[in-house]
């Protein structure tokens, strides 16, 4: 018996050594490889809607793309006060606890509508401006560029489109738009396909929605655009765009107009820095901008992510490696799927287990004693098939159900000495007869451990 129960237990822990070596590998073989950086086709698609906007308003969308969960709390508040608009309508969200890039924006309902409406595009547009910020601002001034040789952006009552030859010789020329009266801020609405020209990339085409009939009355896009209501909301911006630096700039005065309590730290130089506490458990799409961002948040450190990470720690959740409680119990060995669980290793003790009685008993019989993990069945030759007992074992409780009876226990065990006597397989019932002993005291020792 000590030499079947130290063979099991070698099986069992060599099995558990087998997967925690393995888990590591596993966890790694399932680690996705990171996205690719977005194509620079890829990022003129996501702001075409949006390149032709103010330089002041653009940035603010940048800025706020990046926080797609407040937008869409921002969203519902502009839907239930729909006769706020403009420097009226930041002042309302003064004490809403989300970022003032995205409290900027309920001055313009006609923007924050549809970056609600196309959350996939505002998180995508917001991933791309956090990982590759320059790649963005340098997409926006090519877009420009088609526009204006398009004959589609020139200076009008509604905005100034002013042409800066570039900083550095053989560089790209700078368009800059701005409001033509810094008091009333225009909000254009245009179809990418016209403005732009001909659509260089038909693998990704532009995003685009139809201007809302309730912000642009009549619909109709002369050369392509759409301008609306002009609104009082010159209050409501802050931001800039630094196109020889390729970032964005805030001026901090003004953003407090917006925020009383905007927090200068979120500042370096002038710069926008991206806040991740309002990032509100979105997770971020690449690793580098998780582990960029995840160290400015109480408790990062520990999630390394909001959600976003896949709990790698089931490497060590599977330390299961013991549950295998089956392998001991139930000549489970077989049953390696137990392998996963905790500890059980030991539990399943029940080597002996299955009271063992049965076996010594019928040459043929149920070979109940299929105890002793499948030793006690050499009852009957080939009887200890109904060993099967063992497979039975599988459960905790099946284990040991039988062997705490006396009684019936000693019954079984006369009715076996009575059979072996009269069988031609006495000789084998014997060796049954001292493997059910074993499975009794087996059985025993299991009892206690329960």
């Amino acid at each position: 018996m000590t030499s079947w129960t130290e063979r099991i237990y070698g099986v069992i822990r060599l099995l558990m050594l087998a997967f925690v070596s393995a888990a590591p590998y596993a966890a790694l073989a399932q680690t996705p490889a990171p996205p690719a950086p977005y194509k620079p086709e890829e990022i003129e698609a996501l702001v075409a809607p949006i390149a032709l906007y103010p330089d002041s308003v653009l940035s603010q969308v940048l800025m706020a793309s990046t926080y797609p969960l407040e937008i869409v709390h921002a969203a519902r508040w502009s839907k239930e006060h729909p006769k706020l608009k403009g420097d009226e309508a930041v002042k309302a969200v003064q004490d809403q606890p989300w970022d003032t890039s995205v409290k900027s924006l309920v001055a313009f309902p006609q923007i924050l509508e549809p970056m609600n409406e196309k959350i996939d595009w505002t998180q995508k547009l917001g991933d791309a401006f956090l990982a590759q910020e320059k790649d963005v601002l340098a997409a926006v001034q090519r877009l420009r560029a088609r526009a204006r040789d398009a004959g589609n952006l020139k200076s009008s009552e509604q905005q100034q489109v002013i042409v800066e030859q570039p900083p550095q010789q053989g560089g790209p020329t700078i368009v800059r738009i701005e409001p033509t009266n810094p008091r009333v801020i225009y909000v254009p609405a245009y179809n990418p396909t016209v403005v732009y020209g001909a659509w260089s990339y038909p693998a990704y085409p532009p995003y685009y929605w139809p201007p809302s009939p309730m912000y642009y009355p009549g619909g109709a896009l002369m050369t392509g655009f759409a301008w609306g209501v002009g609104l009082a909301a010159a209050g409501a911006l802050f931001g800039n765009c630094n196109w020889g630096g390729g970032d964005v700039n805030i001026n901090v005065d003004k953003a407090r107009n917006v925020d009383r309590s905007f927090n200068r730290t979120n500042v370096e130089g002038g710069k926008w820095k991206h806040d991740p506490g309002h990032r509100q458990g979105v997770s971020y799409r690449d690793n580098a901008t998780r582990e960029k961002f995840s160290r400015d948040v109480p408790g990062g450190a520990g999630r390394r992510d909001y959600r976003g990470r896949g709990d790698v720690g089931g490497a060590g959740g599977a330390g299961g490696a013991g549950r295998p409680g089956g392998v001991g119990g139930a000549g489970g060995a077989g049953r390696p799927g137990g392998v996963g669980g905790a500890g059980s290793a030991g539990r399943p003790g029940g080597v002996g287990g299955a009271g063992g009685a049965g076996g010594a008993g019928r040459p043929g019989g149920p070979g109940g004693a299929g105890g002793a993990a499948g030793i006690g069945g050499a009852g009957r030759p080939g009887g200890a098939g109904d060993a099967g007992g063992i497979g039975g074992a599988g459960g905790r409780d099946g284990a040991f159900q039988g062997v705490g009876g006396g009684g019936a226990t000693q019954r079984d065990i006369s009715r076996g000495t009575s059979s072996m006597q009269s069988s031609s397989f006495n000789r084998g019932g014997g060796a049954s007869t001292r493997s059910g002993g074993g499975g009794m005291r087996g059985g025993g020792r299991g009892g206690g451990r329960r």
